[in-house]
């Protein structure tokens, strides 16, 4: 799942970076709000962490730039504006959740996980397909109980298909949504992620769509808990 932070005090923004990041994050940075609408309406980012007291351009305008513009990508307001009637103004623009300075981190990867669930229709705080589970909060997936050896790649590919199980996933979505803006990306690259990542999970969960991209399913008589 790729993230995008905007935040223009650079320590704040790097903490948040390698917080996310070690929570198996892809993570893009801004440090103004001018960069934040560009990369908002150009880059496909699963959710938006979001300062409000923003070089450029203020936050609040940005986010209703992205609402304007049709970008339904989840808001998560992370600001020094604690009050009432700042976070009334935050959620009116299109804000999904509102997270007031100081915080702990814990709270926002809780919120984050929150935030992700809803918008890809998910209920419960883990993900099952068959007896494939997966934790967001521990970052640790299991089949049939046993734990399975990911890197963090092989852990962002899993999440993102189990996310989106069902659905046919275009190796382009996948690069776009596993690697940050500096990566350097190569779409070929998809096709041995998935081939270790069958490995470790059973050959026979991720299909291969012929010319479309890949599909993750539980196996036959599997029954995938929701």
């Amino acid at each position: 799942m790729r993230i995008l932070v905007v935040e223009d005090d650079p320590d704040l923004s790097r903490q948040l970076k390698s917080a996310l990041a070690d929570a198996g994050y892809a993570v893009d940075t801004a440090p103004d709000g001018e960069e934040a609408h560009f990369l908002g309406e150009t880059e496909p980012y699963d959710a938006i962490v979001l300062d409000l007291g923003l070089p450029k351009i203020d936050g609040v305008t940005v986010l209703e730039r992205w609402r304007r513009a049709e970008v339904a990508t989840p808001v998560l307001i992370l600001t020094a504006r604690g009050a009432w009637s700042d976070k009334v103004a935050g959620f009116d623009a299109g804000a999904d959740d509102y997270l007031a300075k100081p915080f702990h981190t814990e709270e926002l990867l809780a919120r984050l996980r929150a935030l992700l669930r809803r918008s890809a229709g998910h209920a419960a705080p883990s993900l099952s397909c068959g007896a494939l589970r997966l934790d967001p909060r521990a970052a640790r997936a299991t089949v049939n109980g046993e734990p399975l050896r990911l890197t963090s790649l092989e852990y962002r590919l899993l999440h993102y298909l189990m996310m989106h199980q069902g659905r046919v996933i275009s190796r382009t979505e996948l690069v776009e949504h596993l690697y940050d803006q500096d990566f350097d990306r190569d779409s070929n690259t998809i096709e041995v992620f998935v081939g270790r990542l069958r490995k470790k999970i059973g050959p026979d969960r991720i299909e291969t769509v012929r010319g479309l991209g890949y599909r993750l399913m539980p196996l036959e008589g599997e029954a995938t808990e929701r």
